[in-house]
């Protein structure tokens, strides 16, 4: 269904847990990282840590191995294809960062089903470290909302998105996270959109508390069977109702209007 965009979330949504910390607890940096994390924003701390790891002979691929074994529920993988087979735009906003997820969606096999991922910038430099930059440089122009972290606002990225496809005609946007950043880009879906949280998750909790706010219809899911069951049971839903929609407009104009019905010859009578 062509008129479907939807937007993913990455950590704890598409893989089934923190990537930053993953990378970090896996190559034994935890308790520095937890002594480093009441003194910084957790962007300028995971580019530290990449600093840190850079320094203790990690390289590279170390991270990659790491980032190329990280949990995934089987279903996920399936879901996002179908999806994307079924005609939906797929795109990613993540508070992780672009070599991560780039990483792991490439060994997934799964780049060329999204159109684009929106996190934070990365790269490695001459020296063979990785550097983490935020989306939203918070010095020099601070994106101004009180619900997202320093670094990155999802809802200021939302409205882009729908800025960007509005001359494509009306989306339907499906928008599925976990984490308290997700609440901001759900509070700017339109009726008519669906927002999918997961259930139990910081998300889940605020979009509970704040019912009012949100004007997208809200479906829950739990794990990746379930997040596959509900994102293509809300494709099929949209794309009958949108096949109704047209089959109604189509029923319309070939409707004879009612003085071409009053031209029609008159029924004979035929006698018994």
């Amino acid at each position: 269904m062509a008129g479907i965009v939807a937007v993913f979330d990455f950590d704890k949504t598409i893989i089934d847990l923190d990537s930053d910390n993953w990378v970090v607890d896996e190559l034994g940096f935890t308790d520095l990282f937890n002594q480093l994390l009441p003194t910084m924003p957790w962007n300028t701390l995971m580019d530290t840590m990449m600093k840190e790891l850079h320094s203790n002979g990690k390289t590279i691929d170390d991270i990659v191995k790491v980032l190329e074994r990280v949990p995934i529920h089987p279903r996920i993988v399936p879901a996002i294809k179908v999806a994307h087979d079924l005609g939906c735009e797929l795109r990613i906003v993540s508070d992780a960062n672009l070599f991560f997820i780039e990483t792991i969606v490439k060994h997934l096999g799964l780049m060329d089903y999204f159109s684009e991922i929106n996190t934070n910038p990365s790269y490695v430099d001459e020296e063979g470290r990785l550097r983490i930059f935020p989306c939203h440089d918070f010095h020099s122009s601070p994106h101004g909302c009180n619900l997202c972290p320093p670094n990155m606002c999802k809802g200021m990225v939302m409205e882009r998105i729908q800025a960007s496809v509005a001359s494509e005609g009306k989306k339907k946007f499906i928008y599925l996270g976990d984490g308290s950043g997700d609440f901001c880009p759900s509070l700017k879906l339109r009726e008519g959109d669906h927002v999918m949280p997961r259930k139990d998750y910081p998300v889940w909790d605020l979009i509970c508390k704040n019912r009012p706010h949100i004007k997208a219809e809200i479906h829950e899911w739990s794990d990746g069977e379930d997040l596959e069951r509900v994102l293509l049971q809300l494709i099929h839903t949209i794309s009958m109702e949108e096949a109704n929609k047209l089959f109604a407009e189509e029923c319309k104009f070939e409707t004879i209007p009612m003085a071409a019905h009053e031209s029609l010859p008159k029924a004979v009578s035929v006698p018994h």
